[in-house]
């Protein structure tokens, strides 16, 4: 399958995909986490460990949408996050479940509280401007290294990457928390490592070929580095993938986002970098 050639296919996809998302976020918006919208933390000290799957059974009664992490050594303490604030009474109630069910003392719930958002905007606004800094920084270098040309292609599919992902947390109603904006910041910087490799062989295999020939070049590049760049991010993925399905709550907020950042990078790096750069260089001639 020629990629140059089916260009139009690969960014209808895109495209509906990313519409999709955030036209569902703006109609009925994120699925905000607590450090985003505030909420209740409860702390309960168990005897032994309790699998996550047995403490939901109480917990999704009262906010299906909450996370639970176990802490200590032999993680034997539970913590509960939920995104609804409970007042005092409802503490108790969801406590009073855990203590009839496994025979706990009162002294075993050793926290809990409600939490405002307050953290969540102001991690929300350094990450976006983080983001920006890093966008600009990228665009300079790339521009210095190879040209213009390239530094726009690279930051179109920098900012493909990011949207798809929010909208692919947008579609599936992904809880956006602050593991989440990490992860974010992190694809950013991943997601531009194949697209400078595609980038690379691009410009060796321009020393040989026509003035012209934007479109073949691009296309020869592609499949020469294609390999290298499905290889590096099955790796990645695999490792990841295993952090998911052992790691507890926390880790898996961490892991889903850069899963989803891996895999929409390596395709934005092979379906849309190069075709963009390919149609900014027909139209635009040596910049």
């Amino acid at each position: 399958m020629k990629i140059i050639e089916n260009k139009k296919v690969f960014f209808a996809i895109s495209l509906v995909i990313i519409i999709v998302g955030l036209s569902l976020a703006a109609i009925r918006g994120f699925n905000y986490g607590i450090d985003f919208t505030g909420g209740t933390v409860i702390q309960i000290e168990m005897d032994e460990y309790i699998p996550t799957e047995e403490i939901r059974e109480i917990v999704d009664g009262y906010d299906s949408s909450a996370t639970i992490n176990h802490i200590g050594n032999q993680r034997e303490i539970i913590q509960i996050r939920t995104t609804e604030s409970f007042n005092n009474e409802t503490r108790v109630s969801l406590y009073n479940e855990f203590k009839e069910k496994y025979n706990l003392d009162d002294a075993d719930r050793l926290s809990s509280g409600q939490y405002g958002p307050q953290i969540g905007a102001e991690i929300r606004n350094k990450a976006v401007i983080s983001i920006i800094i890093a966008t600009i920084g990228m665009l300079l270098y790339i521009t210095f290294r190879f040209q213009f040309s390239y530094g726009i292609s690279a930051i179109v599919a920098l900012i493909h990457d990011v949207l798809i992902v929010l909208a692919v947390y947008s579609i599936f109603r992904i809880p956006v928390n602050s593991p989440f904006v990490a992860a974010m910041l992190t694809v950013v910087g991943y997601s531009i490592n194949d697209t400078i490799v595609v980038f690379d062989r691009i410009r060796e295999n321009l020393k040989t070929a026509k003035r012209s020939a934007f479109a073949e070049t691009a296309e020869l590049s592609i499949k020469q580095t294609i390999r290298r760049s499905l290889n590096t991010s099955f790796t990645t993925i695999l490792a990841i993938t295993a952090l998911y399905i052992l790691g507890v709550d926390s880790i898996k907020e961490f892991t889903l986002p850069l899963i989803a950042g891996i895999l929409t990078g390596t395709y934005s790096s092979i379906f849309i970098a190069s075709p963009v750069w390919v149609l900014i260089k027909s139209k635009k001639g040596n910049i």
